[in-house]
């Protein structure tokens, strides 16, 4: 609105205008041009070293909701200084913050892979298709080769019958190969694993043939079932050439059937530790089993810290004169606060000692637990 007041004021004299609009530039001068440091660059984040795809940014700038770069560092640089392909992957569950290195690339699972199938019979089971007290038979004709305590027992008694709460337990807890195709065949093959992967979108994780198919062919060879027999599968893989086995295993490491990337991993193991991915009852009861894992008790266990607990799953793979293969640990660490981490380390191929392997794998699992904020 106008100002009636400011028309009836007199004009000013020359001098009192001139002194006007000298004080007026120069209240200008200071408005334009405010004494106030030179503004600096912004400070770039904290780098999080994926080789590949760049891990998904923290959603708020709180010490808990996003990596302590420490934390980001020590695990670069154990990443940088071990031989071979190495893929490692860390998602705090109870946020959103995840990291790691060649986090988007397939690594052979091997016994990793059995998770799915436990994931998917219980799933049968969820929907009411099957059930924990289902018996199973097992014959000679079900034995597969490598891990396979169950083949003692089914050698002396020919035949014997598991249910599938049994057949759970040995084919998580002791990696037992015999329980996990079995497993397999109750829920419904390797498509059936392969649809609850997919409904599920577990993402950048595969199922291959199956034990007998899968191993047979990394070492170049056709399964056949007298193969499964105590070492038969050693005694024949020995008589294959050893460029033979070698193309094989090469093509195999370069584009696994069996493969999975360690961001899918973390993420489905999220999914786990949620509840997201069976009822409550299943989602309990495989990680009550999970909890009971047996082998690699030096991988990623060994460097969890007294009073954290952890629930994981092996897998290893063949060897071919100083490269392993396949030699995983992947788990889920819970802190005395109750949050989650969910670890994955997968080693594609490696000439490190299994000591070393190992000592690696619990330098990552160490790390976690230093830099947890307490």
């Amino acid at each position: 609105m106008n100002n009636p007041a400011a028309d009836d004021r007199p004009p000013m004299r020359p001098f009192r205008q001139i002194w006007a609009l000298m004080l007026t530039a120069t209240l200008a001068a200071c408005v334009s041009a405010p004494n106030r440091p030179t503004a600096q660059p912004a400070k770039a984040p904290p780098p999080t070293y994926q080789n590949r795809a760049p891990s998904a940014p923290p959603v708020t700038d709180t010490a808990r909701e996003r990596p302590n770069p420490a934390l980001v560092r020590e695990i670069d640089q154990l990443w940088r200084t071990f031989p071979g392909k190495t893929g490692i992957a860390i998602k705090r569950i109870d946020g959103e913050w995840e990291f790691g290195h060649r986090i988007d690339e397939y690594f052979p699972q091997q016994s990793v892979s059995k998770l799915w199938v436990a994931m998917a019979m219980l799933d049968k089971i969820d929907k009411g298709r099957a059930s924990l007290s289902d018996p199973i038979r097992i014959t000679k004709d079900d034995l597969t080769l490598f891990h396979q305590p169950m083949a003692v027992e089914v050698e002396r008694e020919g035949a014997v019958e598991k249910s599938v709460y049994t057949l759970l337990e040995k084919a998580l807890a002791s990696s037992d190969n015999t329980a996990n195709d079995a497993l397999l065949r109750h829920a419904g093959g390797p498509e059936a694993v392969r649809r609850f992967i997919d409904e599920n979108d577990l993402g950048k994780i595969r199922f291959g043939p199956g034990e007998r198919l899968l191993q047979a062919g990394i070492a170049g060879m056709e399964w056949k079932q007298d193969l499964s027999y105590r070492r038969s599968f050693y005694a024949a893989r020995a008589k294959v050439p050893v460029e033979r086995r070698r193309q094989s295993l090469d093509a195999y490491l370069a584009d696994p059937v069996d493969g999975a990337s360690p961001r899918a991993i973390v993420r489905a193991l999220d999914k786990l530790a949620r509840g997201e991915l069976l009822s409550p009852n299943s989602t309990k009861l495989l990680q009550s089993i999970l909890k009971r894992t047996r082998s690699g008790p030096n991988r990623l266990k060994a460097g969890v810290p007294a009073g954290w607990e952890f629930l994981h799953k092996t897998g290893t793979g063949q060897v071919l004169g100083s490269v392993a293969t396949g030699y995983n640990d992947i788990g889920i660490m819970t802190a005395p606060d109750g949050t989650r981490y969910a670890v994955v380390v997968m080693l594609g191929d490696t000439t490190a000692s299994i000591p070393e392997r190992m000592r690696m794998m619990q330098a990552v699992t160490r790390a976690v637990g230093r830099y947890h904020p307490s």
